[in-house]
C-alpha cells in the first residue's frame, strides 16, 4: 500500500489528474464505503492532502465514517459533472488507517482554519482516516483518442488508448 506521496512517484499521472480535478471542483469527491448490510454507500466528501498524506475527515457521526471504522476499504472518485469528461477524472482506492493523534488533529484544524476558515480548532476527531491507496485510474481526453491510465501496487502505470 502506498501512502499519498509515493503514490505521487509510483502513478505520476494519475495523481497529477486527481489533484487537478480535486483542486478544480473545491475538494469535493465522492467516497465509495460498504454499508454493514454489505451494499456500498455513496456520499459526498471533501478530502484533505495533508503532511503528504491524503486524509478522509469530516463531521462527526456519519453513517460513511461508521462504514470506515467498520470495514477500511474504500474508493474515491473526483467529481465530475460533464458527461464527456473533457477534464478528465480520476479514482483512488485501498484502506484507511483511523489515526488517533491529538497533536495531529491540531495541527489539521488550524490548516482548515487556514484553508477555509472552517473552526474546528480543539474540537476531538471521532476519526481521522488516512488512506493507503492499492490502486487508481485517470481518464484523459484529448486529439480523438481517449486514455484510461490505470495502476495497481506492485506494477507501473499502464495506458489504454481508444479511438
Amino acid at each position: 500500500m502506498a501512502g499519498w506521496t509515493e503514490f505521487c512517484v509510483l502513478a505520476p499521472s494519475i495523481a497529477a489528474v486527481f489533484a487537478r480535478r480535486h483542486e478544480a471542483t473545491g475538494k469535493l469527491c465522492m467516497l465509495g464505503t460498504l454499508r454493514p448490510d454489505g451494499f456500498p454507500r455513496i456520499s459526498p466528501m471533501e478530502p484533505r492532502v495533508f503532511e503528504g498524506e491524503l486524509w478522509l475527515a469530516g463531521m462527526p457521526h456519519t453513517a460513511k465514517f461508521d462504514d470506515l471504522a467498520r470495514d477500511p476499504r474504500f474508493t474515491l472518485h473526483t467529481a465530475t459533472v460533464d458527461t464527456h469528461v473533457t477534464e478528465g477524472d480520476a479514482k483512488v482506492w485501498g484502506t484507511v488507517e483511523d489515526v488517533h493523534d491529538e497533536a495531529l488533529h491540531a495541527r489539521f484544524a488550524e490548516a482548515i482554519f487556514a484553508e477555509i476558515g472552517l473552526d474546528i480548532r480543539g474540537q476531538p476527531f471521532e476519526h481521522c482516516f488516512r488512506a493507503e491507496i492499492v490502486g487508481a485510474s485517470a481518464v484523459a481526453v484529448g486529439g480523438g483518442h481517449l486514455d484510461i491510465t490505470t495502476w495497481r501496487e506492485g506494477h507501473p502505470e499502464t495506458v489504454i488508448r481508444k479511438h
